[in-house]
């Protein structure tokens, strides 16, 4: 593809993409570099805007410079937020209780605590970035340590080999401990996620590098 192709695919996509109003967004692309510009009303929209630009085969990485910027809504105060995020983690069940901490600073929540499993702490950023007032999420929720298995590679490596979108064949893990490194390459930016997801799903990990190229 050449630099025109992603950034008229990127906006076609967008345009299709009932989530997001793409009305104020701008996209350009540079050697396969996507960067989107301007605003949008929710946090929620800006995450799915570069969802969408993602998953346009050419895509190789995006600079997010969207901003949140609800024109047809009051400002909304920290306390108000902070209010509204802990009432909605509260309310999943998924989320031990009293485990999740949030501060908000003019709009960015920050969540801290510790929980027992990574699809825990995604659970809690996707609970608060849905909601009213939020600018973005900064997610420090750590991991409780557990005792790492001694096939914890190969456990990787089959769930990688059993997920359809994913070419494994191309994808190195190195595990030092709890850790997970990904590298070598993936021919599209949506199978780099995929194989990011699978890692942490396996037990035990605690923390997942993706070096994973795009090419």
């Amino acid at each position: 593809m050449n630099d025109s192709d992603p950034q008229r695919v990127v906006r076609e996509e967008l345009e299709w993409e009932p989530s997001v109003d793409d009305a104020h967004i701008g996209v350009n692309a540079r050697d396969g570099i996507v960067t989107l510009s301007g605003t949008v009303n929710t946090y929620a929209e800006k995450l799915a805007a570069e969802r969408v630009a993602a998953r346009v085969d050419g895509v190789k990485a995006i600079a997010q410079e969207l901003e949140v910027r609800d024109a047809f809504m009051r400002p909304e105060g920290d306390d108000d937020v902070a209010r509204r995020c802990t009432e909605a983690l509260s309310w999943t069940v998924t989320l031990p209780k009293d485990r999740v901490k949030v501060r908000v600073e003019h709009g960015w929540v920050t969540l801290s605590g510790e929980l027992e499993w990574n699809y825990q702490r995604e659970e809690a950023f996707e609970v608060t970035r849905k909601l009213r007032g939020v600018k973005g999420v900064i997610n420090n929720m750590t991991l409780k340590q557990r005792p790492t298995p001694s096939d914890f590679r190969e456990r990787i490596k089959a769930a990688l080999v059993r997920n359809a979108q994913i070419e494994a064949n191309g994808i190195a893990i190195h595990t030092d401990g709890s850790k997970v490194t990904l590298t070598e390459t993936v021919p599209r930016w949506s199978e780099r996620y995929a194989a990011e997801y699978a890692a942490w799903a396996a037990p035990d990990v605690m923390d997942v590098d993706d070096r994973l190229t795009v090419i």
